[in-house]
């Protein structure tokens, strides 16, 4: 069963508020097995609009992912992020399949 990650884009509107959500999302995070693949960091866009954070968390599968996502732990925790940011939120399943070249 392949992997599941959340892709999030992220604006922070009011930084306050936003590190709220960030001390109190990992409830749910370590409850759940996410990891993180980035949190942040420098990038480039290549193509189309750009926000100014970008997140990728891994998870065991996608019905985790979605677990997590509609948690009560997390809900507390989006409480935050919604008072702090505008995001972009997918839930995508990996893939497992051929890879070029093999």
């Amino acid at each position: 069963m392949p992997k599941a990650y959340w892709i999030a884009r992220v604006d922070i509107t009011d930084p306050d508020a936003y590190k709220e959500y960030l001390a109190r999302n990992s409830v749910a995070f370590a409850k759940y097995g996410a990891r993180f693949i980035v949190r942040g960091g420098p990038f480039e866009t290549v193509r189309g609009e750009a926000r100014q954070r970008n997140i990728v968390i891994e998870f065991a599968d996608l019905a985790t992912a979605r677990a997590c996502a509609e948690s009560p732990e997390y809900a507390e925790a989006a409480l935050w992020r919604d008072k702090g940011a505008i995001v972009d939120l997918i839930l995508i399943e990996g893939y497992d399949g051929v890879q070029p070249g093999a």
